[in-house]
């Protein structure tokens, strides 16, 4: 057995041990070392500089002759990562002179754009919801109030009937790390909020106890309870499609395309991050460079020397 093949198998040993790691994630890690210690080249020289690993990862990140496919950017990263963990525990294990670990760069964590809608293509999803029956009212109830003000779906289904105010057109939100926010609902979605609430919770109320009839959840099932996400998420989908809209659509489409909007209309960044209840500004940055794209996509499309 080579010096490679042992350290993999101490490695695993320490990772399984020491550090208790499950076996799907121990079966994950040994994939990816095997796999370096087949690649060409990697049983020779691994142990006296990083060139052999740099060299196999940048195999990896391109396309190969053949059927194969240069990796996704998130799973060449976990494989850097795995190496880099390696290279560290042979260093400490003294079983390598230098601390190759400490050049081992990994590569950039790709920043992924969110999937927004246009305003037609919004209005044409929540147009689509025009069934009249009492889970219709609430569905469509529930989609303006996404996009509306820009919740998670999870804030939406997770409010009480306090936690929203019709005569101020306001909703409090307890967001990720239990921040509390107030935000605002248009009228739009105020009128069909207003209609749930008169014609149909109601009835939904009296299948709750006692104590519930006048609070409660804001959203409920046919059956009194609280709606859940996944019913929400099938909801919109079955929406989306209705509205002859691509796949990939989810409630979290809304709160991108309701941040969006807010931008491209002139509203401040700063006001954004806190209608999202964002505890960094950097998180509601993306959306700057989302509506840049945005901007350059309609200028090819309409200026005659673009």
């Amino acid at each position: 057995m080579d010096r490679l093949q042992t350290a993999i198998d101490e490695f695993l040993v320490h990772l399984r041990v020491e550090r208790g790691l499950s076996d799907a994630t121990l079966r994950a890690y040994r994939a990816d070392l095997l796999d370096f210690a087949a690649s060409r080249g990697a049983g020779g020289q691994w142990d006296a500089s990083t060139e052999v690993a740099i060299r196999y990862l940048g195999m990896l990140g391109s396309p190969g002759r053949g059927q194969r496919a240069a990796l996704r950017p998130t799973t060449l990263r976990r494989k850097a990562a795995t190496l880099r963990g390696f290279y560290r525990f042979c260093f400490a294990e003294g079983q390598i002179a230098t601390d190759l670990a400490a050049r081992f760069e990994l590569p950039r964590q790709p920043r992924l754009l969110p999937e927004v809608l246009t305003v037609d293509e919004v209005d044409g999803l929540l147009s689509a919801r025009t069934d009249d029956s009492p889970a219709g009212i609430r569905d469509r109830a529930l989609l303006e109030l996404l996009y509306a003000s820009g919740l998670r779906v999870s804030e939406a289904v997770g409010l009480d009937r306090e936690d929203l105010s019709l005569d101020e057109g306001l909703v409090r939100v307890v967001g990720k790390g239990d921040r509390e926010r107030q935000v605002p609902v248009g009228e739009v979605a105020l009128d069909w909020l207003g209609r749930y609430i008169g014609e149909v919770r109601p009835t939904w109320l009296t299948l709750l106890p006692p104590p519930h009839r006048h609070g409660g959840p804001l959203f409920l099932s046919v059956r009194g309870q609280r709606l859940d996400r996944r019913r929400a998420w099938e909801m919109l989908v079955a929406t989306a499609r209705s509205a002859g809209l691509q796949n990939g659509i989810s409630p979290h489409t809304l709160r991108h395309s309701f941040a969006t909007h807010l931008l491209e209309g002139g509203a401040d960044l700063r006001i954004v991050q806190e209608l999202l209840g964002h505890a960094n500004i950097s998180t509601t940055q993306l959306y700057t460079h989302l509506t840049g794209e945005r901007i350059k996509d309609v200028y090819a499309r309409a200026h005659p020397r673009a």
